[in-house]
């Protein structure tokens, strides 16, 4: 299976954060699955560790290097990805988590997400 992780769970699986459960840790452990992490999730951690250090304290070039030292591919923004969010209903409001959604359909991936609105969006969308 292919998974996207939102940022969240990347943050987790990086961090071996117990909040992640079991059974995701399971499917990001496993050769089976294939598990990409998007720009967007930098870009997020970026963002919130410069605003909010205490708050997030992984900064996004430890996190880039983290996903990468895991083996983690990184997924590019794409103007596909972009244009697509037009198309997406409003069910979210958080721009990062709709291109996520996006990212998602357009690859496509399933995209691992602990977030019950996001999870709105359709199959392609794992609640954990």
């Amino acid at each position: 299976m292919r998974l996207l992780l939102d940022t969240h769970v990347a943050l987790w699986a990086i961090t071996d954060d117990r909040r992640l459960p079991r059974a995701a840790r399971a499917l990001i452990a496993s050769s089976e699955n294939s598990i990409h992490v998007s720009a967007v999730t930098v870009w997020e951690i970026a963002l919130e560790h410069a605003r909010y250090p205490a708050g997030m304290p992984v900064s996004g070039g430890d996190a880039l290097r983290w996903f990468r030292e895991s083996g983690y591919p990184m997924l590019d923004v794409t103007p596909d990805h972009a244009a697509h969010l037009e198309s997406l209903p409003r069910l979210h409001a958080a721009p990062f988590d709709r291109m996520l959604v996006a990212q998602a359909l357009v690859e496509p991936l399933r995209l691992m997400t602990r977030d019950a609105d996001v999870a709105r969006y359709g199959e392609m969308i794992m609640l954990i």
